[in-house]
């Protein structure tokens, strides 16, 4: 590979980690708010509600991150392809 290549692959791979950070916070923020908004404390009243609440919480965490995927992909894909090979 030329060193333009290897330049443009690491960049490409920044890119993506960058945009990937970003829809990690912002569905971290949202499940925040969203958590926040239904009082979620309230509904901890039993052992069970306890327990259940850390699988209900990261699914609802990977929802929100999933689809965010087409996002990332056409963010990253429209950057590569401004980019000279």
């Amino acid at each position: 590979m030329s060193q333009a290549e290897i330049m443009n692959w690491t960049a490409l791979y920044a890119a993506t980690a960058l945009v990937c950070m970003l829809a990690l916070f912002l569905s971290g923020t949202m499940v925040a708010v969203q958590l926040w908004r239904e009082r979620f404390w309230r509904d901890l009243g039993s052992v069970r509600a306890v327990v259940m609440f850390v699988p209900g919480t990261w699914w609802r965490w990977q929802k929100l991150y999933l689809t965010g995927t087409p996002v990332i992909l056409a963010i990253v894909g429209a950057f590569a392809l401004t980019l000279d090979w």
